[in-house]
């Protein structure tokens, strides 16, 4: 397991979305309150960002720019066609006021 240290908690903004490049990887950090989450920043409906997309505070959700796709935060899971395929989700967490992202060793292999 690696973890990355990416950027201080209030560098983003309440329900709203970043996306950063993290072992050759781009994910998109949303944060919901002071709870963040962290998944894959391509839709895989039409590999557009998800993180320019909008965040959807009561679905514990986001939703992509292009086609509306939504998908779960926690489980990475498409609520709403045209997407049918999940993105991948990514540990992370809060340690000391910094978002903190972990990578499995797996993970890091597919890099």
């Amino acid at each position: 397991m690696t973890t990355h240290d990416l950027f201080p908690l209030e560098d983003l903004a309440p329900d709203s979305a970043r996306r950063v490049d993290v072992g050759g990887r781009e994910v998109a950090v949303v944060r919901i309150g002071d709870d963040v989450y962290a998944i894959g920043d391509t839709c895989s409906h039409a590999e557009v960002s998800l993180s320019e997309g909008w965040v959807e505070p009561d679905d514990c959700a986001i939703e992509c720019v292009a086609h509306g796709a939504m998908f779960d935060l926690e489980t990475g899971e498409p609520l709403s066609l045209p997407a049918t395929r999940a993105v991948p989700v990514y540990e992370v967490s809060v340690v000391d006021g910094r978002v903190v992202l972990t990578l499995g060793d797996d993970e890091e292999a597919a890099s």
